[in-house]
């Protein structure tokens, strides 16, 4: 049985059902689910059947397409309701809450919660709160709660019960008008299903975030106030705000691809004064339904131009309503009419290449934080007049070397590698054309090194521009290798190229699979810490010492007895390195994308947060 062939179930009744059933019925509940992922199902209507053994039949009911009651699952084995299995196939299935997002009708754009304003009252928070309300503190606390036994767990210890209690806590943060916590507590579960099941597209840095984000967000709902606290707090559905006339002016599209199974395209914009904006359209469909919609017309007002038309035209937009991250509403006020584009060299789309590269790198970087506020805005994208210099082979595969403004190198990647997509053979091509000089847009991925995933770029001999996803290159296009080629320049090796960091990264990865215990039999890290204060990282070397100290250290009673470990005080120190961690990476990161210095004595180093600035 494939879990996406059960429908969608409540996360408050996959709770109820769990904390139903008796204590020996928890303690065989990861089998069951296991045991039911093996049987058939089938589908009639509204209600999925699942064969439980030869006699026994499980009944999943979902009006509307989601289980919304304890009641729409039933069984008919003898023990029934209190079995396992109806708690089981909860389980097993999908949750309700993980859709994609949908904008104002009729686009359809990228998964994420749903969008449009609020409709009922909040209670709990008016809009400059002072203070989080005991409600939502104690709310607050049982997410951090249930955070800190997830990683006292691991995921292999993190069974159906764990994420239930993580899937109630939610459930009632959700109640309390807490949605960015919540959010976090059904990403952390979703992410446990995956890396339980063995799924291929599971990484545990996407656990190591997600885990850190719940945490962080459920202990400052208790320390935080007005407009920081709002920002915690976070928005049940993102908004669209009015935003009268625009004129628009086509950049470039991009297919999209989900590890989930959709697809579609999505095509930037901008605007007179250079705001970015873009118009999606994404679903169910995988990467054969992205390279239909690119040819298909833009839901946006009156207008009949293609996502790829939209990417080198103009739109006059009329009654424009626009989320904070960018995207363009198309609700019925909307009116939209196609208007003259420009080029890339003309007003107003010039100026995205006029900015510095490195004031764009750290633009992007705060829009790409791990932790940043999901309304913050911004973009992630890089704007960058380059000459190629040819392919680089990586540990990873082989990547296009450039040369920016300011002597900056810049790895060039493949935005995917689906080879039905054009992006792997285009980077492919560009590097057999060293010399060849490009106006290029790329979307920023954090690294030690200057690195970009090569979304769009001019023609390399030509008039016009190139969607490096959509549109195929051929030699023909390319220009004639007459130029000498310009040798490449030494690689950055700053700061940030051969940091010791990831000696405390690798161990607050650690402790998620494999959870508290674990890294607390790792013995004595001395070593690594004295190589962390050599390289100028005294905080780096204080927190792991302290995160593998509070993971082994187990107290005893007067009468020598194991007392329970210290899950928050474990949680805390996992916490600050996490995010201690990830701001060190986005420091460094942000000092590769400085100009080249002629003389090294010149460069700054980057200085070691300390904790405190970690944890903002």
């Amino acid at each position: 049985m494939n879990a996406d062939r059960l429908p969608p179930v409540a996360p408050e009744v996959t709770a109820t059902l769990v904390e139903d059933l008796s204590p020996r019925l928890r303690k065989r509940l990861d089998a069951a689910v296991t045991k039911l992922g093996t049987r058939p199902t089938h589908r009639d209507g509204d209600t999925v059947t699942i064969a439980v053994d030869e006699e026994t039949e499980l009944r999943l009911h979902a009006p509307g397409g989601v289980v919304a009651t304890a009641d729409g699952i039933t069984c008919g084995c003898l023990l029934a309701p209190a079995c396992v299995h109806r708690a089981a196939a909860a389980c097993a299935a999908p949750m309700a809450d993980a859709v994609p997002e949908l904008p104002e009708q009729p686009t359809r754009v990228v998964p994420e919660p749903a969008s449009g304003t609020d409709p009922t009252p909040d209670p709990d928070s008016a809009s400059s709160p002072e203070a989080a309300s005991p409600a939502q503190c104690a709310a607050a606390d049982a997410l951090w709660s249930a955070g800190a036994a997830v990683l006292e767990a691991g995921v292999g210890g993190a069974g159906a019960v764990t994420q239930s209690a993580l899937l109630r806590a939610a459930h009632t943060a959700r109640l309390r008008h807490l949605p960015r916590p919540a959010g976090a507590a059904l990403s952390v579960v979703t992410l446990l299903r995956a890396a339980r099941a063995g799924d291929p597209s599971y990484r545990t840095a996407d656990l190591v975030t997600a885990l850190a984000e719940l945490l962080g967000t459920a202990r400052r709902v208790g320390t935080t106030s007005g407009a920081e606290l709002a920002a915690v707090r976070g928005r049940a559905r993102r908004p669209y705000s009015p935003d009268g006339s625009l004129r628009l002016y086509g950049l470039f599209t991009e297919p999209v691809v989900t590890d989930s199974g959709y697809g579609g395209a999505r095509t930037w914009v901008a605007g007179s004064d250079g705001r970015l904006c873009t118009v999606g359209d994404v679903a169910p469909g995988g990467v054969g339904r992205a390279l239909g919609v690119a040819d298909r017309a833009v839901r946006l007002g009156d207008s009949a131009l293609t996502h790829r038309e939209l990417g080198r035209a103009g739109l006059a937009v009329s009654g424009a309503t626009v989320s904070p991250d960018g995207r363009l509403g198309a609700g019925k006020g909307v009116k939209a009419v196609t208007a003259r584009g420009a080029a890339w060299t003309e007003p107003p789309l010039a100026a995205l290449w006029e900015t510095p590269p490195s004031e764009q790198a750290a633009r992007a970087l705060r829009s790409t934080s791990r932790y940043a506020d999901p309304d913050g805005g911004g973009s992630d994208l890089l704007f960058l007049d380059v000459e190629l210099l040819g392919a680089v082979r990586e540990s990873g595969g082989t990547c296009l070397l450039a040369l920016c403004d300011g002597g900056i190198s810049v790895r060039l990647t493949a935005a995917d590698d689906d080879p039905a997509l054009a992006h792997r053979d285009n980077l492919m091509l560009l590097a057999a054309a060293p010399g060849t000089r490009l106006r290029i847009i790329g979307r920023m991925v954090p690294a030690l090194q200057p690195r970009l995933t090569l979304l769009a770029c001019s023609h390399p001999t030509g008039e016009g521009t190139i969607d490096l996803g959509l549109d195929r290159l051929h030699r023909a296009d390319l220009p004639d290798p007459a130029a000498p080629v310009r040798p490449a320049p030494p690689q950055p090796g700053g700061t940030g190229a051969h940091s010791p960091l990831y000696l405390l990264e690798r161990r607050v990865e650690q402790s998620v699979p494999a959870g508290r215990a674990a890294l607390g039999m790792l013995g004595d890290v001395s070593a690594e810490t004295r190589r962390l204060r050599r390289a100028g990282l005294p905080t780096a070397a204080g927190l792991l010492a302290a995160l593998c100290a509070s993971a082994a250290r187990r107290d005893r009673d007067l009468f020598g007895r194991l007392v329970p470990a210290d899950t928050d005080g474990f949680a805390t120190y996992w916490l600050t390195a996490a995010r201690y961690t990830a701001a060190m990476a986005e420091s460094l990161s942000e000092a590769a994308w400085e100009p080249m210095r002629e003389d090294p004595a010149d460069a700054s180093p980057v200085p070691d947060q300390g904790p405190g600035r970690a944890m903002a």
